[in-house]
């Protein structure tokens, strides 16, 4: 068995409009070139050190010298006094998502935290990817759209579905690098239908539509090893 190698960890804070907005990096024990970063979205009952952060993580970090980092959703983790991650606190998400008021301010506080990290000399700016499925795309999409310092994105588990979905249908058209697409066979929250209506909107030309068996739950073994591979092709070439 491979050995896990050492990696460092600690928590941040950007300032976006006036918001403290939290976070948390990943990066090797000791680095010598600047890093690829790799931005990740939890999901929708999660926080910036949940298990799905924390998988993709040790997975980047154990194959990769690669820079990983996660910011708390509007309603997640440090954003309030007491967190207790979920059932409640995916019902308070799905009702601001439907506000249609959270997209812009997560997109300035993601911006404030690449900001932020691109005038670290141990960041590479020139090689920034995302990965976020379920919420993370929710809020990846419009994201990736208005970033152009980002380049693959590996998305998915959402769909037209959930509304309102306008806005996810127009930035996803405007989306053109590398995309891979997850969905789940037994997804209990998201249509078929929706989530290959979404897919479609997508202007990539190169996207890879990929399906696994079960639920709606993190990605694990295959799902989370093809993204690892995925963005890190991607930015290894760039």
């Amino acid at each position: 068995m491979k050995p896990i190698k050492k990696f460092d960890t600690k928590d941040f804070f950007t300032q976006a409009q006036g918001r403290e907005v939290p976070a948390s990096i990943w990066m090797p024990h000791e680095t010598i070139e600047p890093l690829p970063l790799i931005l990740v979205g939890h999901g929708g009952s999660g926080h910036k050190r949940s298990q799905l952060v924390q998988d993709v993580a040790t997975a980047l970090l154990n194959d990769f010298e690669v820079a990983v980092v996660a910011i708390d959703g509007p309603v997640h983790g440090s954003r309030r006094e007491i967190f207790n991650d979920g059932p409640a606190v995916r019902q308070e998400f799905r009702d601001l998502w439907t506000s249609g008021l959270s997209v812009d301010p997560m997109i300035a506080d993601w911006m404030s935290c690449i900001d932020y990290l691109c005038q670290k000399p141990e960041i590479d700016a020139t090689k920034i990817g995302w990965y976020g499925i379920s919420m993370g795309t929710a809020y990846g999409i419009p994201l990736v759209a208005k970033d152009q310092r980002i380049k693959v994105a590996a998305l998915g588990m959402w769909g037209t579905c959930r509304e309102p979905a306008h806005r996810l249908k127009e930035d996803a058209a405007s989306i053109t690098i590398p995309v891979l697409f997850q969905v789940k066979e037994q997804d209990e929250i998201f249509t078929p239908k929706g989530q290959q209506e979404l897919y479609d909107c997508l202007a990539s030309q190169e996207k890879t539509w990929k399906s696994y068996p079960g639920g709606h739950t993190d990605p694990k073994d295959q799902q989370l090893k093809d993204i690892v591979q995925f963005l890190m092709h991607h930015l290894m070439d760039h």
